[in-house]
C-alpha cells in the first residue's frame, strides 16, 4: 500500500560515488583540515553523555581557556558555526529595550547590528570605511566631526551613510559594545588595548568577535577586560566548521542573571548550556545532542595549538603575513589596509587591480592552480581580493604557491585583454 503511493523516485545523483576535489584553501575560511584532525572526526560515534565524550568536552573547555587566555568558568563550545556564536553572545547579553553600540567597519558589524535589532535592542552604529579601525576616543565620544557640524560620508555596501550619525559611549550609554577584532571581510585588525577598561568605566560590557583572529593574533581576554569572546573552529584551529568556542566573564554572567526575560532561544540559552558543559561543577544536565565528532575535531585543533604554543603560533602568522605582503608589493599590487599595525595576519586584503575582473582572477587560480582565494564580502565586495593563511595553512611554502598563482593569473588576465 505504502509503496504504491511513492511519487518521487530515488535521485540518480545519489547512486554516484561522492567526489571531493583536493584544493588548497587560502580564502578567509574554512581552512584545510590536517590529517590528525581528519582522523579525529572519522572516529566511531559515541553517545553525547558517555563519560569519554564528557572528558572531551572538559578538554575543549581547558583548550579554549588557553586560546582565549581566560579563567572564565562560563567557557564552552556552541554547537554551530561562528554566526551561531555571534547570535549566542548577543541574545544572552541583550534583551528588549537594551542599548547596544556596534562598531561597523565591515560585514560582521553589519550582521551584529542586524541580529541585535531582531532581539529588540536599541542599536546605534559607529561607522568607519572598510579598511579602517576605531580609536578609543571615537568609541567613547563621536566618530567624526564632533562639535563642527560636519557630516563625513562613508560607503558601506550599496548605502552611503554619515560617519558621524551616531555618538559613542558617552552619548548612548549602551549596555553592550560589539567590536570585531579580526574583520575578515576587509583584513583589518582592531586594537583592543584599553577598550575593556573604557567600557567598564561607562558601565558597558565588551563583546568581541574573534573568529578570524583567535590563535593567530595576540588576544588576552582577562587582561584586556573582554566580557564576551567567541571564535570559530574552521579558521586558525583548522577543524571543520560546526562548533564555536565562546566565553563570558563573571561581569557578563551577572548581567545574564539579572535578565527580566529568558533568552529568546532555548538552544543557545547559556544557563542551559552552562549546565550541559558542567561549567560550575554541578551535575551535568542534558540540553541537546551535540555534534560529537565535530567536538573530537575541535579538541584536536585546540591540542595542536597548545602543543605549538600561542606565542609560536602568533609569530608564525606574523612572519608569513609579512612575507606575503612583501611578495604582493613586488607583484605591483596594492595592500587594502594602509597601516601595517592594522593588518590582520590571518587574512590579507589587496585592492583589485585597475582594469581587472576579480572573478576572473579567482577562477583562474582555482582552475589552474587548485588554490582558493576570495573576493570581498559585504562592503568590500568588488574592491578586494582576500588571501587567508591560518593555522597549518600559514606556511612559507603556501606563501610562495599563492604568489606564483597570482603572478600567473595576472599575466593570463592581461593577455586576455590584448
Amino acid at each position: 500500500m505504502a509503496t504504491s503511493m511513492l511519487r518521487i523516485p530515488p535521485p540518480q545523483e545519489l547512486f554516484r560515488p561522492l567526489v571531493v576535489p583536493e584544493r588548497l584553501l587560502l580564502g578567509p575560511g574554512p581552512s584545510n583540515v590536517p590529517p590528525r584532525i581528519l582522523a579525529a572526526s572519522g572516529r566511531q560515534l559515541l553517545g553525547h553523555l558517555h563519560p569519554e565524550v564528557q572528558q572531551v568536552m572538559d578538554d575543549i573547555k581547558a583548550g579554549i581557556q588557553y586560546a582565549f587566555q581566560t579563567q572564565n568558568r562560563l567557557t564552552l563550545a556552541v554547537s554551530g558555526t561562528g554566526h551561531c556564536a555571534m547570535e549566542a553572545a548577543l541574545l544572552n547579553l541583550l534583551e528588549q529595550g537594551d542599548t547596544a553600540l556596534v562598531g561597523v567597519n565591515g560585514v560582521w558589524g553589519q550582521r551584529a547590528a542586524d541580529m541585535s535589532r531582531r532581539l529588540g535592542a536599541n542599536v546605534h552604529e559607529l561607522l568607519k570605511p572598510p579598511g579602517e579601525y576605531f580609536t578609543l576616543s571615537e568609541i567613547e565620544e563621536v566618530s567624526a566631526g564632533r562639535g563642527a557640524g560636519r557630516w563625513a560620508r562613508v560607503s558601506l555596501g550599496d548605502s552611503h551613510l554619515p560617519l558621524c550619525f551616531t555618538q559613542g559611549l558617552v552619548q548612548h550609554k549602551p549596555s553592550v559594545l560589539f567590536i570585531t577584532h579580526g574583520e575578515s571581510s576587509t583584513g583589518v585588525l582592531q586594537s583592543l588595548e584599553g577598550l575593556g577598561d573604557l567600557c567598564h568605566r561607562h558601565g558597558c560590557l565588551l563583546l568581541v568577535d574573534g573568529v578570524a583572529s583567535v590563535g593567530g593574533v595576540p588576544i588576552f581576554m582577562d587582561e584586556q577586560g573582554i566580557d564576551a569572546l567567541y571564535a570559530g573552529a574552521q579558521k586558525v584551529l583548522n577543524a571543520p566548521p560546526g562548533s564555536s568556542p565562546i566565553s563570558f566573564s563573571e561581569r557578563a554572567r551577572e548581567k545574564m542573571l539579572r535578565r527580566k526575560t529568558k533568552p529568546r532561544s532555548f538552544y543557545l540559552d547559556m544557563d542551559w548550556l552552562a549546565g550541559y558543559w558542567c561549567c560550575y561543577g554541578e551535575r551535568r544536565s542534558y540540553h541537546h545532542t551535540a555534534p560529537i565528532n565535530n567536538f573530537f575535531s575541535l579538541r584536536e585543533g585546540l591540542a595542536i595549538l597548545a602543543e605549538m604554543g600561542l606565542e609560536s603560533s602568533w609569530e608564525r602568522h606574523r612572519a608569513n603575513c609579512a612575507k606575503l605582503c612583501q611578495g604582493l608589493r613586488d607583484l605591483g599590487l596594492e595592500l587594502f589596509v594602509k597601516e601595517e599595525v592594522a593588518r590582520l595576519p590571518t587574512i590579507t586584503t589587496i585592492k583589485v587591480p585597475e582594469g581587472y575582473d576579480w572573478k576572473e582572477i579567482t577562477a583562474f587560480i582555482m582552475d589552474k592552480h587548485g588554490i582558493e582565494i576570495a573576493g570581498g564580502l559585504g562592503p568590500s565586495e568588488g574592491k578586494v581580493l582576500r588571501i587567508g593563511l591560518m593555522g597549518g595553512n600559514s606556511t612559507s611554502g603556501n606563501v610562495d604557491r599563492v604568489l606564483r598563482a597570482l603572478r600567473d593569473a595576472l599575466g593570463h588576465c592581461r593577455r586576455s585583454k590584448l
